[in-house]
């Protein structure tokens, strides 16, 4: 089967995310997958798909020359979408491009991630669809619709953080992936982590603590916003004056006497392995590279549409994997915890390490992997729905005629 896949322009997590799954492919099959998107090749670099694999679709932004915005408000647009500017040159060429792309490439599976736009355009020129279903509170009626023209939807985490509001027909709808986090052959180990540590500073202090094994927090941020995080810094190290403070990601010059390194890195995998504990937001890529690590989580999600960190902040909490920042405080305030023992505080969140979940690329990997295998073993979209995705999902749905 050939695969499309639309990957939303906003971030680049929804072109990471399936870069990731190009990953799992053979590499015969992997060349004849197609992206969509409208992201520049300047905001994100594939390494499993070329180029020429790509379709850069033309933006979706209003123009001056719209006969409609795109939320035109009741009566004046339909309640199925959440975005229809009408006479949109734009929009028209992309949905050319996409829908000529589909009929060019013989294209027999889209995968949409997401858009309830792009996932309507597929079911009205009869191409079947998969929507990738994002964590939060979707239950508007254009993500309802799109997820009813869907063979399927796709859930890029694991079914115990599914949120508890969820429609149950939404949920047995859904395949769910689990987190793709490919493990490294060759981890660091905390002997190389600590040398990385003594290069990104000067502050003879700071390396004498690390030297010391000092307590460490790592506080990650990504480019869709740090500045809530960012203000939590002051209190932070109001509250544990004496552990060591590392900001990776985007930092406000305002913030950075709060915290001891302050730098960017391609790779968090090492902090995330070796820091005493965890502070981030709740973005699905984040979260996937944490999840599966034993260090303890602090969560303190953004604000995005459809409460999606927010939700997610909820069920890793439910689930004991994470703390709320209110939660950390308490923890810290009702322990009574002198100015210089916030060491034996985390020390003690450590030794909960063990009751944390914690999983191993033998338990997360199959999910995902079954998935994109699946698609190299049927050769019709047919045989693929009715033979492989109708058994895992244990549905059949209404061949009745009207």
């Amino acid at each position: 089967m050939r695969i499309g896949y639309y990957a939303h322009h906003h971030g680049s997590g929804h072109c990471r995310q399936i870069d990731k799954l190009a990953g799992l492919l053979p590499l015969e099959n992997r060349q004849q997958l197609t992206v969509f998107t409208s992201l520049t090749s300047e905001g994100y670099t594939f390494t499993a798909i070329n180029e020429q694999q790509i379709i850069r679709l033309h933006a979706e932004d209003e123009r001056a020359d719209d006969v409609l915005k795109g939320r035109a408000g009741e009566h004046w647009q339909p309640a199925s979408l959440h975005y229809s500017p009408v006479g949109n040159a734009d929009i028209q060429k992309r949905s050319h491009q996409i829908l000529d792309t589909i009929y060019q490439r013989k294209i027999d599976l889209m995968i949409v991630d997401v858009s309830v736009e792009v996932a309507m355009l597929c079911r009205t020129a009869s191409v079947p669809y998969l929507y990738v279903r994002l964590p939060g509170c979707r239950d508007d009626v254009p993500h309802l619709e799109a997820f009813a023209g869907a063979l399927a939807l796709v859930a890029p985490y694991p079914r115990v953080l599914e949120a508890a509001m969820t429609p149950r027909w939404v949920t047995q709808k859904t395949l769910y992936l689990d987190f793709i986090t490919p493990t490294k052959n060759n981890p660091s180990t905390y002997e190389d982590f600590v040398k990385t540590l003594m290069a990104l500073t000067d502050d003879d202090k700071v390396r004498e603590a690390f030297s010391a094994s000092a307590q460490i927090i790592t506080v990650i941020k990504g480019y869709g916003g740090h500045e809530a995080i960012d203000a939590k810094l002051p209190e932070l190290r109001r509250l544990l004056p004496n552990t060591l403070i590392i900001s990776l990601g985007p930092i406000d010059d305002a913030m950075r006497r709060y915290v001891d390194i302050a730098t960017h890195v391609d790779d968090v995998t090492p902090f995330m392995q070796h820091s005493d504990y965890l502070l981030m937001a709740c973005g699905l890529n984040a979260v996937a590279q944490a999840y599966h690590q034993a260090t303890p989580l602090v969560v303190l999600p953004d604000e995005r549409p459809h409460q999606e960190q927010e939700v997610m902040a909820q069920a890793l909490i439910a689930q004991g994997r994470a703390l709320s920042w209110e939660q950390f405080k308490s923890l810290v305030t009702d322990k009574h915890i002198p100015a210089n023992s916030d060491k034996l505080f985390l020390q003690q969140i450590q030794d909960d390490k063990s009751q944390m979940p914690s999983l191993t690329s033998t338990d997360y990997l199959p999910a995902a992997q079954a998935f994109m295998s699946s698609t190299t073993t049927y050769s019709t979209t047919k045989s693929w729905f009715n033979e492989w995705l109708l058994p895992q999902l244990n549905l059949k749905p209404d061949l009745g005629h009207s």
